[in-house]
């Protein structure tokens, strides 16, 4: 006779699934997109608050090449499609969401929700030096209020440095902010967001924003908006700042191999087993990083 499994063995752990939340969530290569509207959206994070990202080819790029990042990524509270390219696609995978729903739109947008709701204080993290103080100053004056109550440029070095680290996150919370708006690209500011926001049990609300903070202080402008309405944003980011965006562009190609392979039951998760590390040990810091 063949031996029979202990009652009391664990079961065999299988891998990644999606949270279950109450409204419908698509699986998107080895993480997820919520179909949600913005609306939606915003009274979710008015009601309970949570982690935001915006997935885009980038991100899934990041996604099949980096543990780590993915799983930072699988801790978000909710995921929206940054992509029409990605809403194409997961509609061609039988897997379709309604809206498409970018940290360029969802930041001001809940900026203008909450310009005249005193409980809702905002802080920006990111950008170079002195841009997101001037975000913060625009951002004031469209809301006529202090609804921003904190801004910092960090240094190139920031996420890993723990005393900088350190000194920004007394910075928030010194600020009585209730949400935070990261800008500092992938897969950077998925991971800081994932690993350091138990530290700050006052804050609602964040979201990893990428270019968001300079769009919002005029130190880079948006596509047009009859480039965003016939999809070419992309095409703007190219053309504008190549040095930025081309080779970013190129490397993302793969996203539709990655597509055929799910239409046709042939992809397979590289990290299916993806945990999110501890955060690091922090120095205390007795003043902000100058």
């Amino acid at each position: 006779m063949s031996e029979q499994p202990s009652p009391s063995a664990p079961a065999p752990d299988p891998g990644f699934q999606i949270p279950p939340r109450a409204w419908p969530r698509r699986r998107l290569l080895n993480v997820w997109a919520d179909d949600l509207s913005m609306e939606a959206l915003l009274q979710r994070l008015d009601a309970e608050g949570g982690l935001v990202f915006t997935i885009n080819p980038d991100h899934l790029w990041h996604l099949q090449n980096s543990a780590v990042f993915t799983a930072a990524y699988r801790q978000a509270d909710f995921i929206t499609v940054d992509s029409q390219y990605v809403h194409a696609a997961m509609h061609w995978l039988g897997q379709g969401v309604g809206a498409t729903i970018t940290g360029s739109d969802l930041m001001p947008a809940y900026c203008r929700r909450h310009a005249a709701n005193p409980e809702v204080k905002i802080f920006l993290l990111g950008a170079q030096a002195g841009v997101a103080q001037r975000a913060r100053e625009r951002l004031n004056a469209q809301a006529g209020r202090e609804l921003v109550v904190g801004a910092h440029g960090p240094s190139m070095n920031f996420v890993d440095d723990p005393a900088e680290i350190a000194a920004v996150l007394e910075m928030v919370r010194r600020s009585g902010a209730t949400a935070l708006m990261v800008g500092l690209g992938a897969p950077k500011q998925e991971i800081w967001l994932a690993r350091h926001r138990a530290a700050l049990p006052g804050v609602k609300v964040l979201m990893g924003i990428g270019a968001t903070i300079d769009y919002e202080a005029g130190e880079v402008r948006r596509a047009p908006a009859w480039l965003r309405r016939v999809k070419l944003e992309w095409a703007y980011r190219v053309f504008t700042e190549p040095r930025r965006y081309l080779m970013r562009y190129l490397r993302n190609g793969r996203f539709f191999w990655w597509m055929a392979q799910a239409r046709a039951g042939q992809y397979r998760d590289p990290f299916p087993f993806a945990r999110p590390a501890p955060p690091p040990p922090l120095r205390p810091t007795s003043g902000p990083p100058t």
